[in-house]
């Protein structure tokens, strides 16, 4: 009697998994903070990311990081997602290396890749914030690598800092002349030495080197020019630099923006001609009040506004820092605020703070919501 009895709760549990009403189940919500798993039912692990919309498909790059370590000992890796809510995992998009020569050898930091694709050359190029293995944050280097395809795998191209040889564009040739170094101005966050770093200080320490790139992030503009964006000079001001047409190196075209304001985490997206950036202070992995800057010209000048969060939370970024913001395909004025919430003491728990932005009076807001759908932008 009991085998019996056994044997249909066998078949329904057989049917169960036949069906896959054992498979993850379908979202169709964005809950920011809360665990966000993967076709396969993990947590997606895709930190400082960045987003690519490609022939109807979203693919979403990351940072993969492990319990303890924010290093990477695996690389970029690479969801896709047809309705922005359920994500399958790619797989990794940009391995490390087992090399020790490479200069993404396995336990470098690999941070904030962005991939963006070249309708010329029908390449997709990533971007990442690189620094060599067991050298903390010296090197400061851009890293570059390329595919035939979304989801990889990448090419590692290279790895250096940015326009070795070239001034900004928006420094004066006086500023350029001055033979001053770092000592001369004295202590760090006085006034003469603020003055310094308005003047360019860093800028002349590293001009034959190249300058420093950290956080960052990459653009590509109606006309199809593509620009890096990064924070510069001891994090200390952001640098926009142009891109070649092949989208794989620098043109020795770029502009300083808001020297000495320390700012990092750039994120920026454009709307009826106007040019849009979100940015965050500096406060390691703790967080801080996210900060708008504006321009008519990408390579023009940016007016500093106040943080475009608004609300209970905004004075923390709602516990989190912005990494990306990209357009929803089909929806107009329709723009997702990307953000991390980092976890140091587990990096592999770190969470995603997807956020609507909304327009008052033509300007970006920014306002927590426990859960949401697409329909906001309707």
């Amino acid at each position: 009697m009991e085998s019996k009895m056994l044997k249909p709760i066998f078949i329904a549990i057989f049917l169960l998994f036949a069906t896959g009403s054992f498979a993850q189940q379908k979202q169709n919500t964005v809950s920011p903070g809360e665990l966000w798993k993967d076709d396969q039912g993990n947590h997606i692990n895709a930190h400082g990311g960045g987003m690519l919309y490609h022939k109807g498909t979203y693919y979403w790059f990351g940072e993969h990081k492990g319990e303890k370590s924010n290093n990477a000992y695996v690389g970029v890796t690479c969801y896709s997602s047809k309705d922005l809510y359920n994500w399958k995992n790619e797989s990794v998009a940009l391995a490390v290396e087992d090399n020790p020569e490479s200069l993404i050898y396995k336990g470098c930091i690999i941070e904030r890749p962005k991939v963006i694709y070249n309708d010329q050359t029908k390449k997709f190029v990533m971007y990442f914030h690189s620094e060599l293995f067991r050298r903390g944050y010296e090197a400061a280097y851009t890293g570059v690598a390329v595919s035939d395809k979304a989801t990889g795998p990448y090419q590692f191209l290279s790895a250096a800092r940015v326009n070795p040889g070239y001034w900004p564009l928006n420094m004066s040739q006086d500023h350029r002349r001055l033979k001053l170094k770092a000592e001369d101005y004295g202590k760090w966050w006085t006034p003469k030495w603020r003055e310094g770093v308005e003047q360019g200080l860093f800028v002349r320490e590293n001009f034959y080197s190249g300058q420093m790139s950290r956080d960052m992030t990459l653009f590509v503009d109606d006309n199809g020019k593509a620009y890096q964006i990064y924070s510069s000079e001891e994090n200390l001001t952001l640098q926009i630099a142009e891109l070649s047409n092949d989208y794989t190196r620098h043109t020795g075209k770029y502009i300083r923006v808001e020297p000495g304001g320390h700012n990092e985490a750039p994120a920026i997206f454009k709307r009826n001609g106007k040019y849009f950036m979100i940015t965050s202070g500096c406060t390691g992995w703790d967080p801080n009040a996210a900060r708008l800057l504006v321009a008519d010209d990408i390579l023009g000048e940016w007016k500093l506004y106040p943080n475009p969060c608004v609300g209970a939370g905004a004075e923390l970024t709602f516990k989190s820092q912005g990494t990306y913001i990209f357009p929803v395909q089909g929806k107009k004025d329709a723009f997702i605020f990307m953000a991390d919430r980092w976890r140091p003491s587990n990096p592999i728990d770190g969470r995603y703070i997807w956020l609507p932005i909304q327009f008052e009076n033509d300007f970006p807001v920014i306002k927590w919501m426990d859960r949401w759908d697409l329909s906001v932008f309707n």
